[in-house]
């Protein structure tokens, strides 16, 4: 074979190592290195115990369920729920969002001052509400809360025009959480829950029931599901599509609560619940109840429970739902 005929040959080679080179998905055109899709952290959830995508940031939104408000939507796909008193003895939930986050949630309503400790633990959350009382708001902007109402996040609130105010608010979590990416909402951390099998003992329970004195709230053993069927004043708590909520493991957490110097429209005093310090609990899980006590030093920490052997009260992996409830 000739020189030139060798000179052709290389000069393809050449060429085609060029080619192949420009194709490889580790380098750009310019050669220089390409980015890889980043993989989503996984792990075990320190809310349920589940495997989940732990990056995703986390997402409490204020949520009524007072019998003009049911039933509620969204509920099914929170991670934890926090039952809280409010004025007149009623109710209002926290649900927590983080391994999923449902297409929309509802209906949301106001924060209150106990939520600024109860979130603490979180690190800074994204909390989502439809409002508050003028004398809030000053303690509101100083707390870790990354804040979202319909005011700042524009189309991530709708009003649902078959509903009456003020019942009718819902959001898009998606889009909420989109407005706050740029405050950083805090990704899930150790909250103090631990997850485990069944300890040993407990008592068989197939129901039980917190008063308010204005609201009732329950639980029912489902052995053929693994949850507890939530119940609100004796009756099923049925989302808006139909299904039951449910928990895999709920929790009384028996709680000192006092009187804020604020009130709502009709004069009641808002009451304010103290997750800081220490007391009884009882947690339910596998259809029997663990006699616990419970502890949190500080805002920033998270909620132990440990049993009076002084071992932790392992929760069932699951969503979870806690009862604070006056002691």
């Amino acid at each position: 074979m000739g020189g030139h005929g060798l000179a052709r040959i290389a000069g393809a080679l050449v060429l085609a190592a060029g080619l192949l080179l420009a194709s490889s998905p580790a380098c750009t055109n310019e050669g220089g290195p390409r980015e890889r899709p980043r993989q989503p952290a996984t792990g075990s959830s320190p809310f349920t115990g589940e495997q989940a995508e732990l990056d995703r940031p986390v997402l409490a939104v204020k949520v009524d369920v007072v019998p003009s408000a049911r039933p509620p939507t969204g509920l099914d796909a929170a991670d934890l729920v926090y039952v809280e008193p409010v004025e007149g003895g009623e109710v209002r939930l926290v649900a927590v969002f983080a391994a999923r986050r449902p297409e929309v949630v509802g209906p949301v309503r106001s924060a209150r001052e106990s939520d600024i400790a109860l979130l603490a633990q979180f690190g800074r959350p994204a909390l989502a509400f439809s409002g508050s009382a003028p004398e809030l708001d000053p303690a509101l902007r100083e707390a870790s809360l990354v804040l979202l109402t319909e005011a700042r996040t524009g189309r991530a609130f709708f009003r649902d025009s078959a509903r009456v105010a003020p019942y009718n608010l819902y959001a898009r979590p998606d889009e909420l959480l989109s407005a706050a990416e740029e405050a950083d909402a805090s990704r899930p951390r150790d909250v103090g829950f631990r997850f485990g099998a069944a300890p040993r003992g407990g008592e068989p329970t197939s129901r039980r029931t917190v008063s308010y004195l204005g609201a009732r709230v329950g639980f029912d053993w489902d052995s053929a599901a693994g949850r507890w069927g939530v119940s609100l004043d004796g009756t099923p708590l049925t989302l808006a599509d139909d299904r039951r909520a449910e928990a895999a493991t709920a929790v009384v957490q028996r709680v000192r609560v006092r009187r804020s110097s604020i009130s709502d429209v009709a004069g009641y005093p808002s009451p304010i619940v103290e997750t800081v310090g220490e007391g009884d609990a009882v947690v339910l899980r596998d259809g029997r109840a663990y006699e616990a006590r419970w502890s949190r030093h500080e805002e920033s920490a998270g909620t132990s429970f440990t049993l009076p052997s002084g071992e932790p009260a392992l929760f069932a992996p699951g969503p979870v739902w806690i009862v604070l409830a006056p002691d």
